[in-house]
């Protein structure tokens, strides 16, 4: 419970689609079910006195022979009538103890450099700056 908010794990398609406001596009039931069933993905979802799903996070578990078991943050959404509140700091504050119980030896997060509310979440939250990173990807349409 964060500040009248409820964290907990989503664990069904519909939880899934219920959150999709929160996303940057429209969720995809297959989408829903492959995420569900990838082992290493987990959504937390902060839910409203009325139920309502007012933020999430996301989290991808990867490992590597010399690294070991680590947690992504992949993704971090607070809807704008939320924010401001302790709502971010409090997802990925659950998503890390989560981590911590999956055994992960750490967790990062990949953040623009000029997303200045998403960087302060992630230092309040404990997070330290590890330099400047440039992502490069690869788009298969």
């Amino acid at each position: 419970m964060a500040d009248g908010f409820e964290i907990r794990r989503a664990g069904t398609v519909a939880e899934l689609l219920a959150a999709e406001h929160l996303y940057d596009g429209p969720a995809r039931p297959e989408w829903a079910e492959r995420f569900l069933a990838s082992p290493g993905h987990l959504m937390l979802v902060a839910y409203t006195g009325d139920g309502v799903p007012a933020g999430f996070v996301t989290g991808i578990e990867m490992i590597h022979p010399d690294k070991g078991a680590e947690l992504c943050l992949y993704e971090l959404g607070v809807d704008e009538g939320y924010r401001r509140r302790g709502l971010g700091r409090a997802l990925t504050e659950a998503l890390l103890a989560a981590a911590r119980e999956r055994d992960c030896v750490g967790a990062w997060v990949p953040v623009d450099t000029d997303n200045g509310p998403a960087l302060a979440t992630y230092r309040s939250a404990g997070a330290a700056d590890e330099g400047v990173c440039a992502i490069r990807a690869w788009s298969f349409d």
